[in-house]
């Protein structure tokens, strides 16, 4: 029964928000200017959940969003991407996000010192009584995913209570924070013009589509390559995190070299599925269980909103269009799935740039965890 439920309220948020997105009127255009459309396919499935005390957040949906949405999201959508556009955008993104993993990486540690010398248990608390151990793997949840939290959880040897209760404070400021990060990504263009930021960005896609590029024989081409793609890599390789690279890079080479791809359909199609992904995530938003001393959590708060803080003066001295900060934020924070849904509430084009970023985060999460317990070695 939970099974069905999950899919009426997933299909119901979906065709909730395409509807949302298409209206014209005033005062639906003025909710949607504070509260992005996409954000309501995650907030609708929560609300759901909450208001009748069901948990769908085990149902078998997830596994096939894991296993069969999210890889043709991210074929879809990188093959929207150009190389030309690639270039142009050129490394300061990347940058940008790299300032945020360390930020991420070692604030927890200067924090803590500084908790050691202002609280008369500081020390005590984060390093007598080994709090300290829950931070680590809350950067490899932030960076890396659930695979580097899990590793750094067994290098650091965070007990299983501890774990727990960082697990559930780990997912009230992930969602917290990708619920600001829509209001944030919004107001990009007035964070530009306050800290003086020219820099723009041209519409890829509709320079670079040829006028029979929407024809149903490139519709046809397209979802052909897309399916064959996504069954071949997904029978060929095992490894989630291989299999986001090798959907990516295919992706990209699809979108650049097969000469009737049809950018247009592609690119919304990748919107469409990214919905699809945010509603079946809401199913999983859940704030009950939270057992921690509370300098631990305002920690965890200093921290995340000092990285972003961090990643705007990056952005700022680079001259970097302040979208950006958002996205490499949640490419930090959220990975695959809300980077892309947060930079499609300001430019589906960007959306394959997000799910670079969150590759990069999946790779280097455990490298820097571990550099984080180096640092907590010094104490």
């Amino acid at each position: 029964m939970d099974q069905w439920t999950a899919l009426g309220v997933t299909a119901f948020t979906v065709l909730a928000v395409l509807w949302l997105s298409k209206q014209k009127a005033p005062w639906i255009k003025g909710l949607l200017n504070w509260f992005p459309a996409i954000l309501f396919a995650y907030v609708i499935p929560a609300l759901f959940t909450h208001s009748t005390g069901l948990d769908l957040s085990h149902v078998y949906l997830h596994t096939v969003s894991r296993n069969w949405i999210i890889p043709f999201a991210i074929l879809t959508v990188m093959s929207a991407l150009s190389i030309p556009q690639l270039r142009l955008v050129g490394p300061r993104p990347i940058i940008l996000f790299v300032s945020g993993s360390m930020i991420i990486a070692t604030l927890p540690v200067m924090l803590v010192f500084f908790a050691t010398i202002v609280l008369p248990n500081g020390y005590g608390l984060f390093m007598a009584q080994g709090y300290w151990k829950g931070l680590v793997p809350i950067v490899g949840g932030w960076i890396g995913g659930s695979t580097s939290q899990l590793v750094l959880k067994e290098l650091v040897g965070t007990p299983e209570p501890l774990f727990l209760s960082v697990l559930v404070l780990d997912n009230i400021l992930v969602n917290i924070w990708t619920i600001l990060m829509f209001q944030l990504i919004k107001r990009s263009d007035q964070l530009n013009r306050y800290f003086g930021i020219t820099e723009t960005i041209p519409d890829f896609v509709a320079d670079e589509v040829r006028p029979g590029s929407r024809t149903l024989r490139s519709i046809i081409i397209t979802i052909f390559g897309i399916v064959v793609v996504t069954l071949a890599t997904n029978l060929l390789v095992d490894d989630f995190l291989w299999r986001v690279i090798v959907l990516s890079v295919t992706g990209l080479m699809l979108g650049n070299f097969v000469p009737r791809w049809n950018h247009p359909f592609v690119l919304k199609t990748g919107g469409i599925l990214i919905i699809l992904i945010m509603a079946i995530l809401g199913l999983r938003l859940n704030f009950s269980g939270l057992s921690l001393p509370i300098p631990f959590v305002v920690i965890a708060l200093v921290w995340i909103v000092a990285h972003y803080l961090f990643m705007m003066a990056v952005a700022r001295i680079m001259g970097l269009h302040m979208a950006w900060v958002p996205i490499a934020s949640m490419a930090n924070l959220g990975g695959i799935s809300t980077a892309p849904a947060v930079t499609s509430a300001y430019n589906e084009e960007w959306m394959p740039h997000a799910i670079l970023l969150a590759i990069l985060s999946m790779v280097s999460g455990t490298a820097w965890g571990m550099f984080t317990i180096y640092l907590f070695g010094l104490f």
